[in-house]
C-alpha cells in the first residue's frame, strides 16, 4: 500500500475513488429501495452524450455530462410522475434518447481516444479541475443525505405517506434527482459510464444481504464501497488492469461470496 501511496496520481485516484464510495452507495439505497436501480444505468448512458457535446463543442466533457445528467434526471422525474404505473418506461425512454445522442454526437468527436475513455472510467488521470468538482459534488450529496435523512427514509419507502407526514415531496425529490445526476456523471468519469450503475447498486445489494434496517443498509453499503474501491484500484495496479472494472468486479465477487455464504448458513440451520 505505500509503494502506491508514492505516486501522485495514485494519491488521487484513491481521494476520488474513496468520495464516490461513501457518496454513491447513499443515492442507491434510496434508488433501489424504491425499485428504480436502472436510473443509473439511464444517466450514466445519457452522461456519453454530454461528454460528446463537451468535447465538440470545446469544453470540458464533465461539465457537459453533469448538464446533460441533470436535464435527463428531470425528464425521467417528469415522466415518471405522468405515468407512474409504468416508471420503468421513463428510465427506458430517457436512456433510449441518450444512447441515440451519444451515437450521433460521437461521430463529430476528432479525437475518439477522448470519447473512449469515459466509457471504461479513468480514475488515475482526474485534472485539477474535475477533482475539485468530484470533491464539490460529493460534499453536496452528503450534506443532503445527511440533512434530509429522515425525508428521504419517508420517500423511499411510501411517498404518499411522505406527504401526509408533512414532507415536501416533491421539493425532497427535485433535489435528490440533480445531486443524483451530477454524482452519476462525476462518478462516470472515474469508473466509466459502463459501469458506474454496478457501483451505485451492487454494494447496496451486499448490504440488504446483511442489515437489519435501513440505516444498517446505508452504512454497509458505504463500507463495502470503500471496501471494494480500495481492493479494486490495489489490484488494478499491481496486475495491469482497468480501475473501474476492477472495482464492479471486485463487488460482484464479493456479492457471490456473500450469498453463497448465506445460502450454506440457511441450509445448516
Amino acid at each position: 500500500m505505500p509503494e502506491l501511496l508514492q505516486y501522485d496520481f495514485m494519491r488521487r485516484a484513491f481521494l476520488v475513488g474513496i468520495l464516490l464510495a461513501v457518496v454513491v452507495p447513499c443515492i442507491g439505497v434510496v434508488i433501489v429501495l424504491k425499485r428504480l436501480s436502472m436510473i443509473g444505468d439511464a444517466l450514466s448512458h445519457t452522461s456519453l452524450a454530454g461528454v460528446a457535446a463537451g468535447l465538440v463543442l470545446g469544453i470540458n466533457p464533465v461539465l457537459g455530462a453533469v448538464v446533460t445528467c441533470i436535464l435527463a434526471a428531470l425528464g425521467i422525474e417528469a415522466i415518471r410522475k405522468k405515468i407512474p404505473k409504468y416508471a420503468e418506461i421513463a428510465i427506458a425512454v430517457v436512456m433510449s434518447a441518450g444512447i441515440g445522442l451519444a451515437g450521433v454526437l460521437s461521430g463529430l468527436v476528432k479525437s475518439s481516444a477522448n470519447f473512449n475513455s469515459f466509457l471504461f472510467g479513468s480514475i488515475v488521470a482526474i485534472s485539477d479541475f474535475e477533482l475539485v468538482l468530484v470533491i464539490g459534488v460529493c460534499v453536496a450529496v452528503l450534506a443532503e443525505c445527511i440533512l434530509l435523512y429522515k425525508e428521504l427514509f419517508y420517500i423511499t419507502f411510501d411517498e404518499q405517506f411522505a406527504k401526509l407526514a408533512g414532507v415536501p415531496v416533491r421539493l425532497i425529490n427535485f433535489i435528490f434527482t440533480i445531486l443524483t445526476a451530477a454524482a452519476v456523471s462525476v462518478a462516470a468519469r472515474t469508473v466509466g459510464a459502463l459501469v458506474v450503475s454496478s457501483l451505485m447498486v451492487v454494494p447496496v445489494v451486499c448490504a440488504i444481504q446483511l442489515a437489519k434496517s435501513y440505516k444498517q443498509t446505508v452504512v454497509f453499503s458505504v463500507l463495502f464501497a470503500v471496501l471494494f474501491t480500495i481492493s479494486g484500484l490495489c489490484i488494478s495496479f499491481y496486475a495491469g488492469l482497468k480501475p473501474g472494472g476492477t472495482i464492479v468486479l471486485t463487488g460482484v465477487a464479493a456479492l457471490v461470496v456473500i450469498m453463497g455464504v448465506k445460502r450454506i448458513t440457511k441450509q445448516e440451520g
